[in-house]
């Protein structure tokens, strides 16, 4: 699946500035944020972040991403933790009142930064992953959230290391939860899981995220 992943992007990548495919981009933006035209721009956008940012979507499932939105908008200034920057940190960033998020790659984090540059609500923490501080990155303070979401590396240990910090009506976005390794973290992680299957962002074909409630 990495492999067909990988040409998939190399060929996207080299047609997407093309003229009737940045046209549809420029449509997109404008569409329906969960209609079929915006995701049919996003598989434009895999692995680039500026068409990604520009879309206004983060590379999750569709629906879970509807359900996440609706979250937010009933959490006015929500708090949220995010473990793997990226385009979902700009998207979260103008729907939530604060955004930690937390990377391990420390160019890619650079790069983020300087996307989020204009949100002054958004903190970003490189922390390494052979120490364990990636995954523990949460417990450096005693703060709630009502939104962690779950998308870099070591996601079963993220998961552990979240659910103390969430809060009593907050929601956990763990994505790519259909991968065998995660199945039993979150079957025994002790939250009601909702899995979504279906249109994925950025890919064409049907792909999982789940939303984790207490």
């Amino acid at each position: 699946m990495q492999l067909v992943k990988q040409s998939y992007s190399g060929i996207v990548q080299a047609v997407a500035g093309l003229g009737p495919f940045a046209r549809l981009a420029e449509r997109a933006a404008r569409s329906a944020p969960y209609g079929l035209e915006r995701w049919a721009a996003s598989l434009l956008a895999i692995h680039d972040i500026d068409r990604m940012i520009a879309l206004d979507l983060p590379w999750w499932n569709v629906a879970a991403t509807r359900d996440v939105e609706a979250h937010l908008r009933a959490h006015p200034g929500a708090r949220v933790f995010e473990y793997g920057s990226g385009a979902s940190t700009a998207w979260l960033a103008a729907r939530a009142g604060s955004v930690t998020s937390v990377e391990h790659h420390a160019d890619w984090l650079r790069k983020v930064a300087g996307k989020a540059s204009s949100f002054d609500h958004v903190t970003l923490w490189h922390r390494d992953l052979e120490s364990g501080a990636y995954a523990a990155a949460i417990d450096e303070s005693d703060d709630t959230y009502d939104l962690i979401v779950v998308d870099g590396r070591e996601r079963v240990a993220c998961l552990w290391h979240a659910i103390p910090h969430l809060r009593p009506d907050g929601v956990i976005l763990f994505d790519d939860s259909g991968r065998s390794r995660y199945r039993s973290a979150i079957g025994t992680c002790g939250l009601a899981e909702r899995r979504y299957f279906g249109r994925s962002y950025c890919v064409p074909y049907p792909d999982h995220s789940s939303i984790l409630r207490g």
